[in-house]
């Protein structure tokens, strides 16, 4: 399986990507092992599943490129972000 996933830090700031292993990726993300998110404490805050890499691929981009998306995801899971 391949994730797209949320991760919030602990100033409110949200990063998106995706993974084939959430757990693994969570512990770089917080061991500061990627540029982006260097220096802050990540939680996950949503994840979705796909069984093909090309679409979890194409829903990151999506969320990344698309205001819209972002905004519908964003509405979606405010109490997530939010809390």
């Amino acid at each position: 399986m391949y994730y797209v996933y949320i991760i919030k830090n602990e100033k409110g700031g949200i990063y998106t990507g995706y993974s084939e292993n959430i757990k693994k990726r969570l512990e770089a993300h917080n061991k500061g092992l990627n540029k982006y998110t260097k220096g802050h404490k990540w939680e996950l805050i949503y994840y979705e599943a796909y069984k093909a890499k090309e679409d979890a691929q194409k829903r990151e981009k999506q969320l990344k490129k698309s205001h819209n998306a972002r905004r519908w995801l964003k509405e979606r899971i405010a109490k997530s972000i939010n809390s």
